[in-house]
């Protein structure tokens, strides 16, 4: 949704494009960080399940509501002060108002892309030690997905750098629009242009490069993790000790009285009473 503001872009192209409510929509989709906040949830999780070994389930409803309700508060700010207008290319936060840029907009982006990278050293460099270092009972599935997990990480750890690398050139020219707002430099306008709408394809291209996604893009692999998301029928229930009987015990009962036991073990020559320790 973040990148529908590229489709007729211009607020100077003709009068539909100056009105102000095409304007407000405009603005709104170009201050909406919701594709940022997605990435900064998908960091999170990683870290939590990779540094801190903890499962992240119940966080889903937190997710959904910090990645789509703060950058929605936040888009909805500059509404109430009528902040929103033509600002160059695109209709965005007027150059009245350049302060507004950057306390909800470019501070925000670089100190979570800073945080984000922060995290993935760490990530990476937790995950790098666990399948290089061994300690305790060997347990294969735990080894299996320290590996599963390492490979993982691959392709995400260059979310922030695709960040950083579409937005520099937006803030270049924002910094210097800031200082002389008469005097826009066509350089500047023209990266700035062609690289704020590439979040989308340059993520795209991080995955299209890694070898074990496209492994991974198969029709059985497909229909398998669509399967175990929406038909898994599979149950998880507690295991009462109480409901255990001995064979010793059995043998003094009618053994067509229909009672639903379970045998732990057979020992008919001895009872539990007799064992010795």
């Amino acid at each position: 949704m973040q990148n529908l503001r590229s489709i007729p872009a211009s607020c100077k192209w003709s009068d539909f494009l100056n009105n102000y409510r095409f304007q407000s929509t405009n603005a709104f989709l170009t201050q909406n960080w919701c594709a940022l906040a997605w990435v900064c949830s998908v960091t999170l999780n990683l870290y939590l399940n990779v540094v801190k070994e903890l499962r992240t389930d119940q966080y889903q409803l937190a997710y959904h509501f910090t990645a789509w309700g703060v950058p929605f508060i936040l888009s909805c700010l500059p509404l109430f002060g009528d902040l929103y207008g033509p600002a160059g290319a695109w209709c965005w936060i007027t150059d009245e108002h350049v302060a507004w840029r950057f306390v909800i907009w470019y501070i925000p982006l670089f100190s979570l892309i800073f945080l984000m990278m922060l995290c993935y050293l760490r990530i990476i460099y937790v995950a790098k030690q666990r399948v290089i270092t061994w300690s305790g009972t060997y347990d294969p599935g735990r080894e299996r997905s320290k590996i599963i997990m390492a490979e993982e990480i691959k392709p995400l750890k260059w979310y922030p750098c695709v960040y950083l690398a579409v937005s520099l050139f937006p803030l270049l020219n924002r910094i210097h629009n800031a200082f002389y707002p008469s005097h826009p430099v066509f350089i500047l306008t023209l990266l700035h242009v062609m690289s704020a709408p590439l979040h989308g394809l340059a993520n795209t291209i991080v995955f299209v490069l890694d070898k074990e996604t496209w492994s991974q893009l198969t029709m059985t692999s497909l229909r398998v993790a669509l399967q175990s998301r929406l038909c898994d029928s599979t149950k998880i229930t507690e295991y009462h000790p109480a409901s255990v009987r001995y064979m010793s015990q059995i043998d003094e009962e009618d053994s067509d009285s229909g009672d639903d036991t379970t045998i732990l073990f057979s020992m008919p020559s001895m009872t539990l009473r007799d064992k010795e320790p």
